[in-house]
């Protein structure tokens, strides 16, 4: 077994430094209307993104470079090679870990961008609590015309999923997906930390008073490094919403509505909105927020990087005022 491992991995390994993608062009130049947008999605007021000197938000830089369902003319095979390689190892799923983005010179409405990406690593055989699999990390650098104007790193775990296992009423084992853990960092832990509470923080900018969520080092409005936090009321409308059908998850029991939430104090947070049939979820209907618990049973102690361990996980969900429950969840 050890040597068909040894095998797949130096077979991936040879993958590195291959290219992802040659002269690939951004489908749209960086434009105003995708800006206000993003600004107003994010809600993110800051000047500098409007008027006749307006330049684009610098985490917009992805948005500048992807090619949407059909894909770009640029891509090559090397990254459909590997995850071929991948999934014939059994490691059929994956999921998104994190990214990394430098910022070189803003992005201004009427450039227009083209990249080039490269297969950076790919991971030794790495354990995890969603399985066994292996880290693969491309690196996009984006150019307009001569100039690098940035690069974005992005590291996907691609994984043969864990099976946990829990007793049956007859006292059979069967099969048990648990809901995915939320990773939590020095950002954001103080978020996780008051949803175990039972108590939903919002940051507030200690320099302008400005509210954000979600957390962020620093404060979109005036660059602010200091902040603290306040206690939402609980109280919201749903902003936007979509009916998951697809992917299946085994965790969870499609279709279930997950809402765009607008909070009382004017931020936004994504949720599951639950107390009435997915199909009866509509905009401007109001919600009070509570705190549910998943995976009781579970009770595992083993550590890591994500919440809640082995145990049981606290999120916080939307009810629909006046509802009835049914479907969702």
């Amino acid at each position: 077994m050890s040597t068909v491992i040894d095998e797949l991995g130096a077979r991936l390994k040879a993958y590195e430094g291959r290219a992802a993608a040659v002269a690939g062009t951004g489908k749209d130049p960086v434009n105003e209307p995708m800006i206000r947008h993003w600004c107003e999605a994010m809600g993110d007021t800051n000047p500098a993104y409007s008027g006749p000197d307006a330049v684009a938000p610098p985490t917009m830089l992805q948005a500048w470079t992807m090619g949407g369902l059909s894909g770009h003319s640029g891509r090559t095979g090397a990254y459909d090679e590997l995850f071929d390689l991948l999934d014939e190892a059994g490691c059929t799923s994956v999921v998104a870990t994190d990214c990394e983005q430098e910022y070189l010179r803003p992005l201004r409405p009427g450039d227009e961008v083209t990249f080039d990406a490269v297969i950076e690593s790919v991971s030794d055989r790495k354990t995890t609590k969603l399985g066994t699999g292996y880290f693969v990390t491309t690196r996009m650098d984006v150019r307009v015309g001569q100039d690098l104007v940035g690069t974005h790193r992005f590291r996907i775990l691609k994984y043969a999923p864990a099976r946990q296992r829990q007793k049956g009423k007859g006292g059979e084992e069967r099969a048990r997906a648990r809901r995915p853990r939320p990773v939590v960092n020095r950002d954001n832990a103080g978020f996780w930390e008051g949803v175990e509470r039972h108590q939903l923080l919002i940051q507030r900018c200690t320099s302008c008073g400005t509210l954000r969520h979600p957390w962020l080092p620093g404060c979109n409005t005036c660059g602010g490094p200091d902040w603290d936090t306040v206690e939402a009321s609980g109280d919201g409308t749903v902003y936007s919403y979509v009916v998951m059908h697809h992917p299946p998850f085994p965790a969870f029991d499609p279709p279930y509505a997950v809402g765009l939430i607008e909070l009382a104090e004017g931020v936004r947070i994504v949720s599951n909105v639950v107390g009435v049939p997915y199909d009866k979820v509509r905009v401007g209907l109001p919600v009070r927020l509570e705190f549910r618990r998943y995976d009781d049973e579970d009770k595992g102690d083993d550590k890591g990087d994500d919440k809640g361990g082995g145990g049981p996980l606290v999120l916080p969900v939307f009810r629909v005022l006046d509802g009835r429950e049914g479907g969702v969840g």
